[in-house]
């Protein structure tokens, strides 16, 4: 299944259509995507692994592989370090973002195979799809929507499942 997320902020979750956040600069086809631009990525992306904060609630029913985050996980996002654009354990020597946070966004998120295989330097880092602010405020380039939903989309999705970011 091909979930669509639209740069109108909504997203398809089989039969029922859900609100989403996306990027503030908009969509951006994926060979134009840059670190940093706050762009969502045009392209459909493989569901890659479930990551999800285990004191704030238990791990997901889903047949994608599940992971329990650690307070030391982050995830590179310095285009010059071998690591771009993948999961690291802090402190790192190099920029990468905290993924155990004191707000919600990330209590659940899931990786998108974004510059992933292979990693180009510079066309984008850590695009997920992970929890919504409560008032539906911009991502840096992530798909963001309600928890319920998110564990909704995670109970239909299938390994080999992907995200689809698109033009509405």
């Amino acid at each position: 299944m091909i979930f669509v997320a639209t740069s109108d902020g909504w997203l398809d979750i089989g039969d029922r259509r859900v609100r989403a956040a996306l990027g503030p600069a908009g969509v951006t086809p994926a060979a134009a995507k840059r670190e940093g631009d706050l762009a969502s990525p045009a392209g459909i992306w493989p569901i890659r692994e479930v990551i999800y904060r285990p004191d704030r609630g238990p791990p997901p029913a889903t047949e994608i592989r599940v992971r329990a985050m650690a307070e030391d996980d982050g995830w590179c996002d310095d285009p010059a370090d071998p690591q771009y654009n993948r999961h690291v354990k802090l402190p790192y020597p190099a920029s990468a973002e905290r993924l155990w946070r004191d707000d919600h966004l990330y209590d659940l998120l899931v990786v998108l195979g974004h510059n992933d295989d292979p990693v180009v330097p510079g066309m984008g880092s850590a695009i997920f799809l992970h929890l919504a602010k409560p008032d539906y405020a911009p991502t840096q380039g992530c798909v963001a929507v309600e928890r319920g939903d998110l564990e909704e989309l995670l109970d239909k999705a299938r390994p080999d499942d992907a995200v689809e970011i698109r033009e509405a």
